[in-house]
């Protein structure tokens, strides 16, 4: 998972791009990177680490332009510890284009193949994202060449862009920039992956456009949202701030993945058409329910958030059941995401640094933990471990997700079924393994239902890590025993040529 921003202007735009890749810093804090264009010249700075720690002033001032992407990287694909992997990536034909990703590819190995044997083209990192570029790029060539012109025409553009979304299989929200011109962004045709589109006009009558991955962004920059930029669809601005939009995929079907309301996305963002605030907490209310049914509330003293985003639905969970809330951990700010970090020894020792009980909430009471989600089980079980030497009683856990029993490969790093406490554990087995008294999990059912009720005319989701039903049907079997062999070896899902074995058997996973 990974934040993406472009931004078309009338005025620099590289303080702009810095302060919206701040918002997007809960995405990845691996690394960050900036690319502006200022006529047909591109200036780039990217580097491991966060905003902050990448960009300096000297750096920001080589960023000239009025038109430029960001991105700020969580890695699912190649070499975590590369900086070479740090995005935008950069090719010099056509034209000249910079590409910034967020997603995952599935047939990443397929398309390294044709890339690189047939194409003629070098991919030098172990990144999808490099090679979707280099995809994207042999389209628009192709397309140009074929017109027998040298410029650069909007059914190129859009041509293209459905080139490949026939070529490639996965989850991927893009911007990139075409040097002289503009901003192409473009959504894959399920829309799993969020990207919005926003606006501004300055006093002079002239508008502005952003395209980002989450429409905290714009609220930022006093930017309006526009619209969400429909699955399979692409959008380009010319350097003048004119916008052009098409549907450039065959098939297209509205399936956000359902783990961006859990967990992913920021609380103050709006997601095609759904307020992940408000989702929160009606999944509260629908935890609240489960855990009615399924726990003696009168063994229930006081109701807990994990901070941060479990907390609205803690909030109205407590409200529910009419038990009082509190909160009994501290969060250390300083620390980042748990979750996204690499490394089981790290995100283990990150989260005693970055979660203190307060030993007075604790004391003598039973409490209920409510969490956004439980994956890998090793924040649970820390926390469970601190709040009974904190002197709870007893300590049950709710979970505002279902079990994650299956490997997400459309951009979240959860890709081995070893490393997810409930595969293969009834919820009794999962609370035993974190030391808890007891463990709820929300009902998957009722999990889409709260965020359909939101937005009717989202068709499905992606739930894959929930029910092991994959939206693109090319994952099977094989592909994720591969996929957990590599992690178990330290591979990179992708790093060279060959790693994997093309005898993948295409099953259909849509949802109903």
């Amino acid at each position: 998972m990974c934040g993406v921003f472009g931004l078309v202007a009338h005025e620099p735009v590289n303080q702009l791009l810095y302060d919206g890749l701040q918002m997007l810093q809960h995405r990845g804090q691996d690394a960050a990177g900036i690319a502006t264009l200022e006529g047909s010249t591109f200036h780039m700075h990217k580097g491991k680490g966060m905003v902050r720690e990448v960009f300096r002033t000297r750096n920001m001032r080589d960023l000239t332009g009025s038109v430029g992407i960001g991105h700020v990287r969580y890695p699912t694909a190649g070499n975590a510890g590369s900086t070479a992997e740090a995005q935008p990536f950069y090719v010099s034909s056509p034209f000249g284009i910079v590409l910034a990703h967020n997603g995952n590819l599935t047939n990443t190995d397929e398309l390294y193949q044709s890339v690189c044997n047939k194409h003629l083209r070098h991919v030098n990192t172990g990144s999808d994202s490099e090679v979707l570029l280099n995809v994207l790029a042999h389209e628009l060539h192709r397309e140009v060449a074929a017109s027998d012109g040298h410029k650069l025409e909007l059914d190129h553009i859009f041509n293209a862009v459905g080139e490949l979304h026939r070529r490639v299989r996965g989850a991927y929200g893009v911007v990139a920039l075409i040097a002289g011109y503009g901003l192409l962004a473009f959504r894959d045709p399920y829309g799993i992956r969020p990207l919005v589109l926003g606006k501004q006009t300055n006093d002079k009558g002239e508008t502005d456009w952003g395209v980002a991955s989450e429409s905290v962004v714009f609220n930022s920059l006093a930017f309006q949202l526009e619209r969400d930029v429909a699955p399979g669809e692409a959008v380009f601005i010319t350097l003048d701030g004119k916008l052009h939009s098409r549907q450039c995929a065959r098939q297209s079907k509205l399936a956000p993945c359902l783990f961006e309301y859990v967990y992913f996305a920021r609380p103050d963002s709006v997601i095609d058409g759904v307020s992940v605030y408000q989702a929160r907490v009606n999944m509260g209310v629908k935890l609240a329910e489960k855990v009615k049914r399924e726990l003696d509330l009168s063994q229930i003293d006081v109701v807990m958030p994990i901070p941060d985003t479990s907390r609205p639905s803690a909030m109205e969970l407590a409200a529910y059941l009419g038990k009082p809330y509190r909160e009994g951990f501290i969060k250390n700010r300083y620390i980042g995401r748990t979750f996204i970090m690499p490394g089981q020894a790290t995100r283990k020792k990150s989260v005693r640094q970055k979660l203190n009980p307060m030993d007075s909430e604790f004391k003598g009471k039973n409490i209920l933990l409510v969490d956004d989600s439980i994956v890998r089980g090793t924040t649970s079980r820390e926390i469970v471990e601190m709040a009974k030497a904190s002197g709870a009683k007893k300590v049950f856990f709710a979970s505002a997700a279902p079990e994650v029993r299956y490997p997400n490969v459309y951009g979240i790093d959860m890709p081995t079924r070893e490393e997810l406490i409930a595969n293969g554990r009834t919820a009794a087995e999962v609370a035993a393994e974190i030391s808890a008294d007891g463990c709820v999990f929300q009902d998957l059912d009722e999990l889409k239902a709260v965020i359909r009720e939101m937005n009717p005319k989202i068709e499905a989701f992606d739930d894959s890590c929930f029910s092991g039903l994959y939206l693109t049907g090319d994952i099977d079997e094989n592909y994720l025993q591969r996929l957990s062999a590599s992690k178990s070896s330290g591979a990179a899902a992708f790093v060279q040529p060959g790693l994997i074995d093309h005898s993948v058997r295409v099953e259909n996973g849509n949802e109903e």
